[in-house]
């Protein structure tokens, strides 16, 4: 057998492997009701509720403290001998990393193919209700986070919601949501933040590389092999090693693909009237492409909530590390995530497409007939020519440091469920790069409907901790609030009494902060 039908064999088993397993899935995560002309998956409601109820409930925070978010990232609250493992800025760009990527880029077209441009109105919406709710789950994920004995961090909600219900409501809380937040990050950590990404990047290469070699059967298991082998060198330095990479790459690439988002506006300056205006009739329009507003809404929801992941409980395992002494002070640079990723960079793709080639992305029905990457690179293209081969490096990048980025995820709720122990770290690694080679294989739709059902599933249990714990989020909110204002006029911080912030139920501190 040649090299090509072994790999072609490779290709359609595993696309007929992971279909029953996407169809099964999805059905059940993205059950749906009837409304008007469309159905309304009940878990888009669910994360439309959770954003907008925690805007209300820490009073629109994203607005009011936005500048107050952008002072904490240049590091002026920023407190010498305090636990984690990098900075704020450093923090954020990791966790960036991990959103700022193919989301943007192949999911935000995506969004416009299906849903039509009335999409990236939704889309906008819900990146900002989702800056409240990040706000919320990386507070949580500092407060309850560990620190061991090496210095090394771990947090999320695989810590946060059995160690925080613990405190609140006693045992049953320590077993709540343990095991499913852990098994959940994984699972998308292997589907969503890795597969996806290198499946998207191949398919820019093979974009413009031609029909060539690159892309055949062969040629695509070849470049799965190669992001595989990259993705496990740096693996092995941990959180340190990917905020070194992200903190360097990820302003760069994000600075260079605006730079050229907004070439492409500016050459097409009069069309952004009528593009604005397209995505504004488009998100109210009765007649939209998909069902009318739900419709949009829906799809818009869908694509930012993927893009951002506010809600989903990923970024708090990257925000722990930082180094902190206020659980909330991380928790407002975390609410520039949403901002920077959904309400920037996916905007100013979206018109980007809209604007360049209007007729290129009418395309409607379902994600089988999507275009992803290649449609935001044709849109480029129409006013720079040569911009394709240079958005592939952007997407190589972006791509990589997001599976970097959801490999330490992973890694996190892996030695969460199966201990620390060097096998353990090291069976993960293998695992985890070797998904890279399938990502290079399976077919774009099946691979988005599988990223988007494990994606949505982790929402819903861990919003359920966040509705829970927010009283204690409005609690760390006060004291990082009530430190920066004795800061401000020079007032030295009281001393944490011990014994004071003990738990009501007696559980000691110590016994909170232990896997």
């Amino acid at each position: 057998m040649s090299l090509e039908s072994f790999t072609d064999s490779v290709d359609e088993t595993v696309n007929g492997w992971f279909e029953p397993i996407t169809n099964k899935l999805s059905e059940i995560v993205f059950y749906a009701v009837p409304v008007g002309d469309t159905e309304l998956p009940l878990i888009v409601a669910w994360l439309v509720v959770a954003g907008l109820a925690f805007s209300v409930y820490f009073g629109f925070l994203q607005f009011g403290k936005f500048r107050l978010a952008l002072r904490v990232v240049r590091g002026k609250y920023d407190e010498k001998g305090s636990d984690g493992e990098v900075n704020h800025f450093q923090a954020l760009t990791a966790a960036v990393s991990g959103t700022v990527g193919l989301g943007n880029i192949a999911g935000v077209a995506v969004a416009v193919s299906i849903g039509g441009a009335g999409a990236t109105f939704w889309m906008i919406l819900c990146g900002l209700l989702g800056m409240a709710t990040k706000f919320v789950e990386v507070t949580l994920g500092v407060k309850y986070r560990q620190v061991h004995p090496d210095g090394s961090v771990s947090g999320g909600p695989m810590h946060y919601l059995p160690k925080g219900l613990g405190e609140r409501f006693g045992g049953w809380g320590l077993k709540l949501g343990k095991v499913l937040a852990s098994i959940c990050i994984l699972f998308f950590g292997l589907f969503g933040g890795n597969l996806l990404q290198v499946n998207q990047s191949y398919a820019q290469v093979a974009k413009v590389t031609g029909d060539g070699w690159i892309s055949s059967s062969s040629g695509a298991l070849f470049f799965g092999l190669l992001i595989a082998a990259l993705v496990g060198i740096v693996l092995i330095g941990g959180i340190r090693s990917i905020a070194a990479v992200t903190s360097r790459l990820v302003p760069a690439m994000a600075g260079m693909y605006v730079l050229a988002c907004l070439i492409v506006i500016l050459v097409n300056v009069t069309a952004v009237p009528s593009a604005i205006g397209t995505i504004v009739e488009g998100a109210f329009n009765p007649q939209g492409i998909t069902g009318g507003i739900i419709g949009a809404l829906i799809v818009g929801f869908k694509r930012a909530a993927f893009s951002n992941e506010a809600g989903i409980g990923s970024a708090p395992i990257a925000h722990s590390a930082v180094k902190t002494k206020h659980p909330a002070s991380e928790g407002l640079v975390a609410l520039l995530e949403p901002f920077i990723d959904t309400v920037v960079i996916c905007t100013m793709t979206a018109l980007t497409i809209v604007i360049a080639d209007p007729s290129s992305w009418k395309v409607g029905g379902s994600i089988d007939n999507a275009q992803g990457v290649t449609l935001t690179s044709d849109a480029f293209e129409t006013v720079l020519p040569w911009f394709p081969h240079l958005l592939t490096v952007a997407v190589l990048l972006f791509a990589f440091s997001t599976v970097l980025t959801w490999g330490y995820y992973g890694l996190k709720a892996w030695t969460h469920l199966f201990g620390r122990s060097k096998v353990s770290e090291i069976t993960y690694k293998v695992l985890y790069s070797a998904g890279c080679v399938l990502g290079s294989l399976l077919t774009l739709g099946k691979l988005f409907d599988l990223a988007d059902a494990v994606l949505f599933m982790l929402a819903v249990f861990n919003i359920i901790g966040l509705y829970l714990l927010a009283p204690v989020v409005k609690r760390e909110l006060n004291n990082f609030l009530d430190f920066v204002r004795r800061r401000g006029n020079g007032e030295p911080e009281p001393e944490l009494d011990e014994a004071a912030a003990a738990p009501a139920n007696g559980t000691d501190k110590a016994t909170l902060r232990a896997d």
